[in-house]
C-alpha cells in the first residue's frame, strides 16, 4: 500500500502527530474526464437526450413540449403567435415587457424642446445676472446638450425676457459651440430669442404686469409707506405678493405655495403651461430646427411638467432641464424630466375653453367686456 493510498501521519518538531492532508482520490474534473471516457465521450446529458423514455416525467414533458413547439423556429412566439421579429431578437431580455421595439415600429421624433432654468443668480430682489458660477453652470450645461447635436442639425436658441435668462442662454450657446467644435461636427447654432410666452410667471401691479422679482422692488416701496403712515388696507396684490416673499425670506418653498395656493393677483400655473405649449409651437412652426433651447424659469418649468407627470416632481436646479420630444405628425410628445418619461397629446390652444365664456355679463369683469365689445 501506498502513500496516497492511506495517509498516514507526519511527526512535528513538538512529537505531536498530526495526518496528513493529500487527498487520495483525484480532482472532479479529472473523474468527470475518466467517467466520459468509459462512456466513449459522451456526458450524462447527451446520453438522457438520447431516449426520451428514460429521466423523470417532467425532463420527459419538457422534450415534447420542445419538439412540437416554435423553440428551434427562426420566428419568435408568445402564446402561439408570431412577434414578427426572429428569436435573436427575442433573447435581447428575458422580460417580455421590455424587449425594445425595431426601428422601423418606433416613433419619429422630429424635434427636442429642452427648458432650461437659469444658471445660480446674484439675487431675487433685483434683476440682477448669474454669477461666476451660473455662468459656468450654463456653460457646462450647453456643453452637455452638444452631445446630441449630430452633423446637419439646427439649433435654435431662445430665452425669457430678464437678465439671468439672456445671459444663461448666451452661455448655454457658447458651450454648445465649443463642444461641437471639438466634436468636429458641423452643426448651425442659432441667434438668441427673446419669447415673450416663455417669461416668468407675472403679478398684476398697479405699474401693470410684472415679473415676481420685478415687482419686488414696488413691493418692498409699497410696504415701506404702508408701515410709516399705517393708514387704510393694504392692496389685494400687496398682501399677496407680501406671502409670497415671507415664504422666500422664512426659507420655504414659494414655488410650491404658487402651484397649490390660488392667488388673484397672480398669474395661475395654468396660464404658464398653456403659453408654453403656444411659444414652444410657435417657434417649431417659424423656425423649424432639429434642437430647441430655452432659458427660462423654475417656477413655469415646474408648473409644465407637473401638468405632464400628473404630479409635482419637484424644483429644477440651476440648469436643469425639462426635454420635450414632438413626435412626428404633431399629436403626440414625450415629456422627460428627472428619469421620468410620460407621453401627452399635443393641445389644441384654439379648442381650450375660455372660461368667460359660459358666465352671465354681470359676472364677466369690466375688462373682458370691453374686449369683447370691441372684438
Amino acid at each position: 500500500m501506498t502513500a496516497i493510498d492511506e495517509p498516514k501521519a507526519q511527526a512535528t518538531d513538538s512529537g505531536v502527530d498530526l495526518p496528513r492532508t493529500e487527498r487520495p482520490d483525484a480532482p472532479a474534473y479529472l473523474q468527470k474526464y475518466y467517467e466520459r471516457t468509459s462512456r466513449g465521450g459522451k456526458s450524462l446529458e447527451a446520453e438522457d437526450r438520447s431516449s426520451n423514455d428514460e429521466g423523470p416525467l417532467y425532463l420527459r414533458r419538457f422534450r415534447e413540449r420542445r419538439d412540437d413547439s416554435a423553440l428551434s423556429s427562426d420566428i419568435a412566439t408568445y402564446d402561439g403567435q408570431a412577434l414578427n421579429t426572429n428569436r435573436a431578437w427575442g433573447e435581447v431580455t428575458r422580460t417580455r415587457e421590455i424587449i425594445p421595439e425595431r426601428r422601423e415600429q418606433s416613433a419619429q421624433v422630429t424635434t427636442d424642446v429642452y427648458f432650461v432654468r437659469h444658471g445660480e443668480t446674484q439675487g431675487y430682489s433685483t434683476e440682477s445676472g448669474l454669477t461666476p458660477l451660473g455662468s459656468w453652470q450654463a456653460h457646462r450645461r450647453g456643453q452637455e446638450l452638444a452631445r446630441r447635436v449630430l452633423n446637419g442639425h439646427k439649433v435654435i436658441m431662445g430665452c425669457a425676457d430678464t437678465n439671468r435668462a439672456r445671459q444663461t442662454a448666451e452661455h448655454l450657446r457658447r458651450g454648445m459651440l465649443d463642444q461641437i467644435e471639438l466634436f468636429g461636427r458641423e452643426a448651425e447654432v442659432g441667434e438668441i430669442t427673446t419669447y415673450e410666452e416663455f417669461r416668468n410667471f407675472q403679478v398684476s401691479t398697479p405699474e401693470g404686469m410684472r415679473d415676481v422679482t420685478q415687482a419686488f422692488r414696488q413691493y418692498h416701496k409699497e410696504m415701506e409707506r404702508y408701515q410709516r403712515i399705517s393708514q387704510g388696507d393694504r392692496p389685494l396684490w400687496l398682501v399677496e405678493v407680501d406671502r409670497f416673499w415671507g415664504i422666500q425670506q422664512g426659507g420655504g418653498d414659494p414655488i410650491t405655495h404658487w402651484l397649490t395656493m390660488p392667488m388673484l393677483s397672480f398669474e395661475p400655473p395654468v396660464a404658464c403651461v398653456r403659453r408654453f405649449w403656444a411659444g414652444l409651437l410657435r417657434a417649431h412652426s417659424e423656425t423649424p430646427g432639429n434642437s430647441i433651447v430655452i432659458a427660462t424659469h423654475s417656477g413655469p418649468i415646474r408648473a409644465f411638467a407637473t401638468w405632464a407627470m400628473g404630479y409635482d416632481p419637484g424644483e429644477p436646479f440651476n440648469t436643469e432641464a425639462v426635454r420635450v420630444r414632438l413626435i412626428e405628425g404633431g399629436k403626440t410628445a414625450l415629456v422627460l424630466y428627472r428619469n421620468r418619461v410620460q407621453e401627452v397629446t399635443v393641445p389644441d390652444l384654439d379648442q381650450l375653453p375660455d372660461w368667460w365664456a359660459g358666465l352671465p355679463s354681470n359676472a364677466v369683469p369690466l375688462t373682458v367686456r370691453e374686449d369683447r365689445e370691441r372684438a
